[in-house]
């Protein structure tokens, strides 16, 4: 289990295959392992990178982090492995920590992709949907909310539903408590007026069912960057790499090669 320590907190991550460095950041509360069909298929072709962002998965769990910490975090790791470039996907919060990322570091981001994005939030996507139908929820439990938020998050909800099954079986989850703080640290990001610093190529893809980082989210991140396009998957939501797999690969396949 390889780790590095980043500003005091042990950051754990997985490293699979040779060639070009691709670094796979993964969606809040979740880990690495959400990306073990991905890995396997990079794998291939890339020297796969795929970190626990700190507060989840193997990774150290301090009281209290913010979005800037899971930037340095990942910085400190290209860092530890010595990479002068390399390509980048992120999903979610992944795709927040990316392009904090791809801002800091310039040309050393030679390709990036962001999934189920956006570039400012006031707070966590899922606490935005919570509100959005505070109605419909009044008096549900955490997890019962989390079931009824599922059909204004994904389209193809079977697949994702054995997505969450397999990864929670092969690695380990948050509290409820731990779960509140990674959302918090999420709070108050705008990157709109630094987009600009981007100079990777950049895809964005959404999903057109995607209903907490809508499609219009994605489009506006990707015309603030200079080398940025978007594409939208017309039967995902929230996790294109989920609901239409095979599409997912066959499209950041070409555009990393």
């Amino acid at each position: 289990m390889p780790t590095f320590n980043s500003n005091g907190t042990e950051i754990y991550y997985q490293e699979e295959g040779e060639g070009f460095p691709l670094v796979l950041l993964h969606g809040l509360t979740s880990n690495s392992e959400m990306f073990r069909h991905e890995i396997d298929q990079f794998k291939e072709s890339y020297r796969v990178i795929a970190p626990d962002a700190r507060g989840h998965g193997n990774s150290g769990k301090p009281p209290h982090y913010e979005l800037d910490d899971h930037i340095r975090d990942v910085i400190a790791l290209v860092d530890h492995l010595g990479l002068d470039s390399f390509y980048m996907i992120g999903v979610s919060m992944g795709s927040y920590i990316a392009q904090g990322v791809a801002i800091e570091l310039g040309d050393r981001v030679k390709k990036l992709v962001l999934v189920a994005t956006k570039s400012h939030g006031k707070q966590a996507s899922m606490e935005e949907l919570f509100e959005r139908y505070a109605d419909e929820m009044k008096g549900m439990t955490p997890i019962d909310k989390m079931v009824a938020a599922s059909k204004y998050m994904f389209h193809n909800q079977k697949a994702v539903g054995k997505w969450l099954h397999e990864t929670a079986e092969n690695s380990e989850q948050l509290t409820l408590h731990e779960q509140a703080i990674a959302s918090k640290a999420l709070e108050g990001f705008d990157f709109r007026d630094d987009l600009h610093r981007i100079s990777a190529e950049t895809l964005v893809i959404g999903g057109l069912h995607d209903g907490l980082n809508p499609p219009d989210y994605g489009k506006e991140t990707a015309g603030l960057i200079p080398a940025g396009a978007f594409l939208e998957f017309k039967l995902s939501g929230h996790a294109p790499n989920v609901e239409q797999p095979r599409l997912f690969m066959e499209v950041v396949s070409n555009f990393l090669e």
